[in-house]
This record gives structure tokens, sequence and C-alpha cells, in this order.
């Protein structure tokens, strides 16, 4: 999504246009005049389209994924520091009278009142778009292609709420003034997903091979929509695992094999470049044994960079996406919102300390902590050994994802530079040998004397989406958030393989270590169906971290009660003797958290159930 427009303002323009020479005394009815004016011409239909656009992501905030509060913070990601009991489906706490983020704007994406409005736009374009009259050559293709704009919009937003809420109320037209609403009803999980289906074929159909305007819908973005959708609903969650007579929440009919064999051969066509030529960002040959420091850097940067793609062409990973501007149209501030308060930023949703732990070794061991939640070290067994440090010598993901305890990031801010001229990231707080503290603490910690309100509570900061060139205080971001992504249709084609095993496991093998060769590990071998889960669930977990996949992850596997735990704070201590010290604080909790199975699914809210008694409102509410 590139040259974004204020949609809104264009529209009104159009219309302010179309209406200032008539008599205002002949004028029909606003609404009614609104809509035969938008339809009157070809320019202000695309305008309105561009409304449905821009509410893709709901109405509020940042469309898409690029957020203040992520979508991580409400799993064992992230944890929001500045609001952390609005995000209820950690808390235990959410109800339709208690939503937190999911009843406000801050999660408006995947909110029932603001999806349902963006559906009843895109009803309105396509009942009105044909109508629209024929002046050049162009606008009949135009027209076509709009329409399959619209069909996408609609499956992506039916997606969203079969992806969070469930069956859904499918309409095809817009409602009417008048109309009746105490006679909808919700459809079933079948129902809504071929309703989806349907949609997502028809916008291929329309879309065809024409070269689009970035930013807008693709074949290949349909493709992948299906392919997420349909990863999906082959999941525990919606095949038996809850409530699994309830038709609202889960398929009644059908097999499981079907679907994960549906899911399977969505990925693969994609895959084989039926919807234009994608690929891996990189190389995905196996790596190098062992790796140097410059190969750990370069694939770190190569995967860091999938995310820092500024103003111009994509790359051949990206799918579907947006390229944020600096200003006007569609802008994010991702580096103040998560950036060390230490730059006078925000230090939002930080990465938590069993997240942190399951980032391998470069070598593709696994990283073990140790028997004990403390490590600790001398100056002089740092030097025989540097893996003393616990962050040292990890895969190059972590150092793409992960702002710890000594990493670089930018020079510090003119006012702090004196205090840190390396501008590395400090966490921890320097103590004499006899453990006595001395007046040094770290300028990113909640006890430094800058911005400590905005300092990260458990001991990490988020560095992915994160721009290295802009000041964070004082500029918004320019870099990209990708919706849809190469990568995650590799993970959707390797989970559905494993799932149905036999002839098919190898396969799922082999995608998946193309994703971890490209990440700079080394392949994976088994024959072993649960083993081949366990690594492709690691795998999909850091390679999407941070991209609003986790939350769908963890409740469609029903993984969510062993995940969702209290957080801790990782306590860090340098002496002046260059010894150090590393501890998970057990003793103190900094969010106190618990899951409850009702929370696999979002509430319809009281004020909508009030509305619409008929509804019948999801289980364990």
């Amino acid at each position: 999504m590139k040259k974004i427009i204020n949609y809104t303002i264009a529209i009104a323009l159009l219309l302010f246009a179309a209406t200032s020479c008539e008599d205002v005394l002949n004028q029909k009815a606003v609404d009614s005049f609104n809509q035969e004016a938008v339809f009157s011409d070809v320019g202000m239909a695309r305008a309105f389209l561009g409304i449905c656009y821009d509410r893709i992501g709901g109405d509020g905030g940042s469309p898409l994924g690029m957020r203040e509060d992520m979508l991580a913070s409400n799993t064992d990601e992230a944890l929001c520091i500045h609001r952390p009991s609005e995000f209820t489906f950690v808390e235990g706490t959410l109800t339709p009278d208690n939503m937190g983020n999911f009843g406000s704007w801050r999660f408006s994406f995947l909110r029932w009142v603001n999806l349902y409005p963006n559906i009843q736009n895109t009803n309105t374009f396509l009942a009105n778009v044909d109508k629209v009259p024929i002046k050049t050559p162009a606008d009949p293709d135009l027209i076509t292609r709009m329409k399959g704009e619209a069909y996408f919009i609609r499956a992506y937003d039916y997606a969203q709420i079969l992806m969070g809420t469930g069956g859904a109320v499918l309409n095809s037209a817009p409602f009417q003034l008048g109309q009746d609403y105490l006679t909808i009803t919700r459809s079933g999980m079948q129902e809504t997903k071929d309703f989806i289906l349907a949609d997502i074929a028809q916008a291929i159909t329309l879309l065809g091979t024409t070269t689009m305007d970035q930013g807008r819908a693709t074949p290949a973005a349909c493709a992948a929509l299906k392919s997420r959708l349909l990863t999906f609903c082959a999941s525990p969650l919606v095949n038996g695992g809850y409530e699994p007579t309830n038709n609202l929440v889960s398929f009644t009919t059908g097999s499981l094999t079907t679907r994960l064999t549906e899911a399977r051969d969505a990925a693969k066509a994609i895959m084989d470049g039926t919807y234009g030529a994608y690929d891996l960002v990189g190389t995905y040959t196996e790596p190098p044994s062992p790796l140097s420091a410059v190969d750990v850097q370069s694939y770190a940067d190569n995967y860091f960079n999938i995310f820092n793609q500024k103003s111009g062409s994509w790359n051949k990973e990206t799918i579907w996406g947006i390229q944020y501007l600096i200003t006007g149209g569609n802008s994010q501030q991702r580096n103040l919102w998560s950036g060390p308060n230490g730059y006078h930023n925000w230090g939002n949703n930080d990465p938590l300390e069993p997240f942190v732990r399951e980032y391998e070794m470069a070598d593709g061991t696994p990283f073990v902590w140790g028997a004990v939640d403390t490590r600790s070290a001398t100056a002089a067994e740092l030097a025989a050994n540097s893996l003393k440090n616990p962050y040292n010598g990890r895969e190059p993901r972590f150092y793409a994802t992960i702002l710890y305890d000594g990493a670089k990031w930018q020079a510090r801010p003119t006012d702090m530079a004196g205090s840190d001229p390396l501008g590395i990231v400090q966490t921890g707080h320097l103590y004499k040998a006899d453990g006595v503290t001395i007046d040094v603490t770290g300028l990113d910690t909640r006890q430094a004397t800058v911005e400590n309100w905005n300092g990260g509570k458990n001991g990490y900061y988020m560095k992915k989406f994160m721009d290295p060139t802009i000041q964070g205080q004082l500029f918004n971001n320019t870099n990209t958030w990708v919706e849809f992504r190469f990568a995650e249709v590799l993970l959707n084609y390797a989970e559905a393989c494993i799932e149905l095993g036999g002839a098919d496991l190898q396969n799922g093998i082999d995608a998946l270590n193309k994703v971890r060769n490209r990440a700079g590990l080394p392949d994976r071998v088994t024959t072993d169906q649960a083993t081949a889960r366990t690594w492709l669930r690691h795998e999909r977990a850091l390679e999407l971290y941070g991209e609003d996949r986790r939350w769908y992850d963890i409740r469609r596997w029903m993984i969510a009660p062993t995940v969702i735990t209290n957080v801790r704070q990782m306590l860090i201590k340098k002496f002046q003797d260059g010894s150090r010290s590393w501890q998970l604080d057990m003793t103190t909790t900094i969010d106190d958290r618990v899951f409850k199975p009702a929370a696999y699914w979002i509430p319809i809210p009281r004020d909508e159930m009030n509305k619409a008694p008929q509804l019948v409102q999801n289980p364990g509410y």
C-alpha cells in the first residue's frame, strides 16, 4: 500500500465539486444525493473504494498492523507497559461488558462495530458500481478491476470476523434504512468460510493479470488471504477442539483431512507461481557452519530489512502491505511507540523472557539457560567463553528482532550523548563488588532519570519494525508493514503437510527448512510427525514474531493455557570488576496473567447483543 491518500477528504472535495453549482432549493436528500453523486463518475467511485481500503483494518488507528498497542502484547510475545489491563485476552477479564482493546479503536481491525460498517461500504459499492457511466474506453476495465478489489476487501473483513469471533452475519447487499435488524442471524463456520472463499474466487477472476497500483488488491493478495483463512480452518480449535457441536465456532461437517488438503493446495498454488513470482529474500541454501560474526550480521540484516523497506518497489517476498509516509496519508511512529526510553521514546510492546529464550544458538542448537534462573560470570570467564553472556552466539533473527542489554542501536539524542557515546541499549545497573549499588543505572531502565515512566519493565525492547535512520521523538517512520509475505505461505504449506503426514511430511520439512536456511539456520531432519509439529510451531513463532499471527496461532493450536504465564523481569547486574549476572526475578510479577477458555473467541459486545438479541452469543459468555 504505497501512495495512499486521505480518501475521506478526497471524496468530500469531489462531492463539493459535484454539488456546488446546484440550486440549493432543488437538492435531494443528502444520503440519496451523495450515493447518486458518488456513482455518477468513475473517479468518485474509485475514491469511495479508497475509503473501503482505508478502513480495511478497522476505522481508527493505522490501517493493517502497525499500531501503538500491538496484538503481540495480547500473547506470550510481548507486554504493553502503558495499558496492560486493556489486554483482556491475557488478563482473564474478557467479557461482553469488558472488551478492553477489542472494544476500542486500538484493535479496530477485530472490532465487530468497525468491520460490519466497512462490509456495508463494500456492499454499497458492489450494488452501485455498474451504474457508473462509461465515459472513456478505459472505464469498463477499471470498473471490473474495482469490483475485484471490493470483493477482496469484503473477504478480508469477513475473514477477520471468522478468525476472531466465529460465524458471521453474512450479507451480500447493503442494509437499507428501515430494515428489520431483528431478522438477522449469524451463519455457521462452514457457511461463513464458503462465503469468503466465493468472494476471493470472484476477486481473483475480476482482477485478472492486470498490473495494479501499489497498495491495491492483486490476485496474489487474494490467494495469500485464502491460504491464511484455510490454515486457520484446518486447526484443532475449529475441528472439534472447542465446542465441537457448536457450528458458530466449529466445523460440524466435513473432515479435517479435507480441510488440511485445501490449506496445503492453496499455499502450493502461490509457491508454484500461479499468482506471480514470489520468493524468500536472501539465500535459502543450507548456511555454512560455523557462522562467522559477519555471516550472522548479514543474515540478521537481510531479515530485518524485510520490514525496513522504503518508498519504491517491493522486494520479492512481499505479497501485500503498506509503505508509510513521513507526512500526510497513512503514517506511523513505531520508533516512538516502541523505542527505548533513553531515546525519549515510549518503550511499549516489550519482548518477554520465555520468547527470548526460544531463539536458538547460531549453530541451530537450542539455547539452554540452565537449571536455575540466574547466570553469572566473572570477567575472566567471559573473556574465555563469550557464550557465558546469554545474548552472545544466538541465531541471526534474535539480533534483528530483540534489543537486549548491550545491543547496538542508534546514537543517543544530543542531550544524552555524553552519557552513552557508543549508543547501546542499557538495561542493567552498575554495582560494586560487594553488591552495593553505585548511582549508575541503565539509561533505558525505569530507574533512569530520563522519562522513566516509559522505561521497559522486563529488560527488553522490540527492534523489529523500527527504523535505525529515524529519531522517533521527532519524526514519523517511513518503513513497512508487510501484511502477507511469502515466508508465511511456506509455513502454511509446511504445517498442512506435516499435519497430513505420510508422503506429505517430507514436503513440509523441506518448506520449513527453506525458512530456516534463509535465517542462517541448518536443516531439520525427522520422520516423526510429533517432532515435526513441534519444530514447525517453534519456527513459525520466531519467523513471524510480532506480525499479528501469534494471537491466532495460540488460539487455533489451543496452546494458550500453556504459554500465557505471568510476566517477570530480567535483572542485570554489572560489577566494577567486569563480572556480570543475569537473573529472572521470580519473586516479582510485572503483569499477572491468566487465560480463560472462553477467550478462545471474542464475544459479541453487550451493546450489539442489546440491539439484536436474537444473535447467539459465543460460548462461555
